[in-house]
């Protein structure tokens, strides 16, 4: 007969083969081309919406006040600005998530492997 202490270890064991298994089983092969089209159309799509948010917000600021080129150029700029800044923070984003790799083993599960 199993020892109750024995038994919970040996479930814990099992759950961490099996968390290792999955950590380590092969993606599902998806076509790398057209996940990395579908990437660099969300950065094109970023940058550009920025540069129009910005064109469209510095055009309204002029047609107000009566300042045609001053606000158009300025906001346009702050646009493309925080496009370029958006598509930076996606792409930090993509690569942590291909970056990451199995969780490491605590120091509880070293001294017991």
């Amino acid at each position: 007969m199993a020892d109750p202490v024995d038994k919970a270890q040996l479930e814990r064991l099992e759950a961490r083969i099996t968390a290792m298994k999955t950590a380590s089983a092969p993606r599902p092969k998806i076509e790398e081309h057209h996940s990395q089209a579908h990437l660099a159309w969300r950065m094109v799509i970023e940058l550009v919406a920025g540069i129009v948010i910005g064109f469209g917000l510095g055009y309204g600021l002029d047609w107000v006040l009566g300042t045609l080129p001053l606000f158009l150029v300025i906001m346009t700029l702050l646009g493309f600005v925080a496009g370029v800044r958006t598509m930076l923070r996606s792409a930090q984003e993509i690569q942590e998530t291909e970056n990451a790799g199995p969780v490491p083993a605590t120091d509880e599960d070293k001294t017991r492997g």
